[in-house]
């Protein structure tokens, strides 16, 4: 199994089903390397013995959103982790600073803040990006709202520059900042959708409803965003299907089988598969 796969992080039906065929394949591209012959009776004998780990394997054609990743992850890499935000070091900064000084900070990053929403309105979004990013370098940890924010107008700053995974990034922490925020909520929504991560999208939305059920937008995307889904997951199941055929014709094929002689029938109470074999 794949390390992605044993990872308790949230991946995507794409990621798994990938995965699962990939594993399939390997497995299969590993004994061919090893190496089957076939007599007469359609035993399968080992002509060659060998570790089947040593095999590569196949170059795979990506789903779509596969295409998108690396799409974006391209977009992204314009921009460095020159915007990166150390929160630790703040921490241990803010720890000699007075009330005073860290109101003082927290001043000078409100003014930063406007300078960036300056830079935004005016199309200079390398420039936003800059700005917000010292502001929150600047702005203390105790000022959560405001540094929430700053991660969400940083965040639609990069919504138009497509780095959409960092929109992401910097949307989340702009919730986790404040849990409520809307507006945060909707740009993590449109990062979402824009890689095609639309169940992602379509919880946000209906998080969006909970707090603001007068959301225009919200309101649409629940309404759009459902069928998309579906024809997604038909598509994505018509993929599988396709590869998981093609997995089953390389086993068959030594056997001088092939799918095709193999009939699935749905029962219409159980709503269960059955195998039929056909010559």
């Amino acid at each position: 199994m794949s390390e992605r796969l044993k990872s308790t992080k949230i991946i995507s039906n794409e990621e798994i089903i990938d995965d699962l065929t990939k594993d399939l394949e390997f497995s299969l591209r590993s004994a061919d390397d090893v190496g089957v012959s076939v007599n007469s009776n359609h035993e399968a004998s080992s002509s060659a013995s060998g570790d089947s780990s040593k095999a590569s394997p196949s170059a795979d054609i990506p789903f779509k959103d596969q295409v998108l990743d690396d799409k974006y992850e391209e977009s992204d890499k314009d921009d460095s982790d020159t915007d990166s935000i150390d929160e630790l070091a703040l921490k241990d900064i803010e720890v000699g600073l007075t009330d005073d000084e860290k109101a003082q900070r927290q001043s000078i990053a409100a003014k930063m803040k406007d300078e960036g929403n300056e830079a935004f309105k005016n199309g200079d979004y390398d420039k936003s990006i800059k700005i917000y990013t010292e502001a929150l370098r600047i702005c203390p940890l105790v000022y959560s709202q405001q540094r929430a924010i700053l991660y969400c107008n940083r965040s639609a700053t990069r919504l138009k520059l497509e780095q959409y995974k960092k929109a992401i990034a910097d949307s989340s922490k702009a919730i986790e900042l404040d849990d409520k925020y809307v507006k945060a909520y909707y740009r993590r929504a449109q990062a979402y959708e824009a890689t095609e991560k639309l169940d992602e999208s379509l919880e946000d939305c209906k998080k969006i409803l909970e707090i603001d059920p007068t959301h225009k937008e919200a309101q649409s995307a629940i309404v759009r965003l459902p069928p998309l889904i579906e024809e997604r997951n038909e598509k994505l199941k018509t993929e599988m299907l396709g590869k998981l055929k093609d997995l089953g014709n390389m086993i068959l094929k030594p056997f001088g089988l092939s799918t095709n002689n193999f009939q699935l029938d749905q029962d219409p109470e159980t709503k269960g598969y059955k195998i039929n074999f056909k010559q």
